[in-house]
């Protein structure tokens, strides 16, 4: 190389430009916009799981993370507590989150939702993990068996509990994806953790999906990173 001359850009060097403002502009868990303080046992999983399901309907996220806020404040937070409690506090709480287009049924759904899990896993989706035996595929079928958990809900649930579940790592879906493409980045999980750097899986999952549900996040990212 003549003296003067730049070298030719890495092809990757953009995309981690992007990926590095992204995280950092945008790095945050759902979870945590909910105040959850996500660990591998039973009560923070299950409000991860109610989280995953009000996330899951045709609503704003905002929406969807003040009535899971709203639900913790009233106390249902865990299988029993929400299983013992009556239909009409349900929908109280979900109204107080703004919650109101679905709350009748996601008050029923809640409802049925925590008692199978009390049934079938003892409260705990710690067995629903086990049952599943290391099988991501299992894993999202199995969530889906709950009341009102669909397959955007299970995606949801498995992209934040990989923090917690490294064995579903890196768990990138199709959501996050879109907004990968979006970004103009690779269609690939493990290329995208790649230019990720030491960015855990969860929170550059939640990056993309921020940028998939909002064009302007993507506007951004690629503006920080020119």
């Amino acid at each position: 190389m003549n003296r003067g001359e730049r070298p030719d850009r890495r092809p990757t060097d953009h995309g981690e430009r992007v990926v590095r403002e992204l995280v950092s502009a945008y790095g945050r868990t759902y979870a945590e916009d909910a105040g959850i303080r996500l660990k591998d046992t039973p009560q923070p999983l299950y409000r991860l799981l109610v989280l995953s399901l009000l996330l899951s309907a045709r609503i704003r996220a905002s929406v969807a993370v003040a009535a899971a806020r709203a639900l913790h404040e009233d106390r249902l937070d865990t299988p029993r507590r929400m299983a013992g409690a009556d239909w009409q506090r349900r929908v109280d709480a979900l109204g107080r989150g703004g919650y109101r287009r679905y709350d009748e049924r996601t008050a029923t759904q809640l409802g049925d939702g925590a008692e199978l899990l009390l049934d079938r896993w003892r409260g705990d989706l710690r067995r629903l993990h086990e049952e599943a035996g290391g099988d991501t595929g299992e894993l999202g079928r199995l969530l889906q068996e709950e009341p009102g958990v669909g397959p955007a809900g299970a995606a949801i649930f498995l992209r934040e509990a990989q923090r917690v579940w490294p064995d579903v790592a890196p768990y990138i879906d199709g959501k996050a994806l879109s907004g990968a493409r979006r970004l103009g980045l690779p269609q690939d999980a493990d290329e995208l953790v790649s230019l990720a750097g030491g960015a855990e899986p969860a929170v550059l999952a939640a990056a993309l999906v921020r940028a998939a549900l909002d064009r302007r996040v993507a506007e951004d990212c690629l503006r920080r990173a020119a």
